[in-house]
């Protein structure tokens, strides 16, 4: 069977393609952005992806399958011939539901925030724990050899997911995460994001209550007890439901969170049965990220919340470009850090200032996602970059928002001069932070926020104070 993807070079697609390879089928597929890591990663399996669109090498490639990804709309020449010649054609989720997941148990990770990071400690867990489990993950691992991806065992071994709310392709709005098939479904946290895709924070719960009717009769679902916004959504009579958090009220506590400079600790009960965790990941937004892999992992791999052996955390590195360190110096901290969200920004920083007590926080931010470019959330991106010492808003990468949707930067620099400035272009941001940074007498944390290239000023700013 001939597989074509349209639109290949995508992280979660590029990832699918090679997992398909690997399989069997025979891959090929089109980009117009063929960029690093995974432009590499293709190659090196094997699969012919090539730059630009052509619907002449579509047909002569004449594949039994079109896989058109997330990204890829109408007037797009290479669907336009599919649809125009009918050939069959599907999303990248319902491949990956119908390939790679199948008739496997899946664990599914969900939330507004943190699902790379928890699939990654869950993977990572069932790995360590004997299970040579299957998984993609929506970013590049520290600690795990094969990286993103890995077919495991397709026909005994559990595969694990990030369970993205986002829609699925031009022809289905329906989330990601519906064609997943969660036998253990993971629901991190909930807010209202992606404001291109949903109208408010109860579109949202709308969504993550689809995502719950379809887990299996046999399945659970392991949510966070501490959210509110989830505590709200409906009973689920058809499956045990677990949660997880500080409260009284879960089933699964965690309790007794220390950070200490590089290194936390926590312990994690149930039922009696107790854990101690001791790692080198900070926060307590990331000991609760654990908890909830270790309940997720110990479950699918069909046991009690907490059978897993958890020891092998101490060693765990965490994902690149969440909190990575890119500069380490006498002087200065740069770390770099994909948090697009302002919950998620908050709480880096907030974890940042704990990690170095005494230091000034320095934050670039870039507002690069379909949602931080808006006005929608800019007050509350605006109260959590304010935690910081200096904050430096980048360009705004919204070209086709009108100036009444877009992110007004130079207005949340004006509601606090002192500690704002706001800028047109990152290099002029770039600029701006070197010179402060030369006359900063104090040693000094600076956090680059950005879920996209962020022009790679911070690599820049890390080579020049190196």
């Amino acid at each position: 069977m001939k597989i074509f993807f349209i639109g290949i070079c995508g992280t979660a697609t590029g990832n699918v393609a090679i997992l398909m390879q690997r399989l069997g089928y025979t891959v090929s597929g089109s980009d117009t952005g063929m960029y690093e890591p995974m432009k590499s990663a293709l190659a090196g399996a094997g699969v012919a992806a090539h730059e630009g669109w052509s619907p002449d090498r579509l047909a002569a490639f004449n594949p039994d399958l079109v896989v058109v990804g997330n990204a890829i709309s109408r007037m797009n020449p290479e669907l336009e011939f599919v649809l125009a010649n009918q050939y069959d054609y599907t999303s990248l989720p319902a491949l990956i539901g119908d390939k790679l997941i199948g008739t496997r148990r899946s664990l599914v990770v969900s939330g507004t925030h943190g699902k790379t990071t928890t699939t990654t400690i869950a993977s990572y867990l069932l790995r360590k724990n004997g299970i040579d489990a299957g998984w993609l993950i929506g970013g590049i691992p520290r600690d795990l050899p094969e990286g993103g991806s890995n077919l495991g065992d397709i026909r005994h071994a559990p595969f694990v997911i990030e369970g993205d709310e986002y829609d699925s392709a031009f022809f289905d709005k329906r989330s990601k995460f519906i064609h997943y098939k969660p036998r253990v479904l993971l629901i991190n946290n909930m807010e209202f994001d992606h404001a291109d895709i949903f109208r408010d924070l109860i579109d949202v719960k709308r969504t993550f209550t689809h995502v719950r009717r379809v887990v299996s009769p046999l399945g659970v679902i392991v949510e966070n007890g501490d959210d509110e916004n989830i505590r709200t959504l409906e009973e689920t009579p058809w499956c045990e439901r677990i949660c997880v958090g500080e409260s009284d009220r879960c089933h699964v506590r965690i309790s007794d969170f220390v950070q200490s400079g590089g290194s936390s600790s926590f312990r994690i009960t149930y039922l009696g049965d107790e854990k101690r965790v001791e790692w080198n990941m900070q926060g307590m937004y990331n000991a609760r990220n654990a908890a909830m892999a270790i309940v997720g992992a110990s479950l699918i791999a069909g046991g009690q919340p907490l059978d897993v052996e958890t020891r092998s955390l101490s060693r765990f590195k965490g994902v690149k470009r969440r909190q990575e360190t890119i500069l380490d110096t006498d002087k200065i901290i740069a770390v770099e850090d994909f948090a697009h969200h302002p919950t998620a920004i908050a709480l880096t920083i907030e974890s940042l200032r704990q990690k170095y007590p005494g230091r000034k926080i320095y934050a670039a931010f870039e507002p690069r996602s379909n949602t931080a470019k808006t006005r929608i959330l800019q007050d509350a991106f605006f109260d959590a970059l304010s935690t910081a010492d200096r904050v430096y808003v980048g360009a705004v990468n919204a070209s086709k928002l009108s100036a009444s949707d877009r992110m007004d930067t130079a207005k949340m620099a004006a509601q606090n001069p002192g500690k704002f400035q706001a800028f047109q272009r990152n290099a002029e941001l770039l600029q701006t932070l070197e010179k402060d940074i030369a006359d900063e007498q104090n040693k000094c944390v600076c956090a680059f926020f950005s879920n996209g290239s962020f022009d790679n000023i911070h690599k820049e700013f890390a080579s020049k104070f190196a």
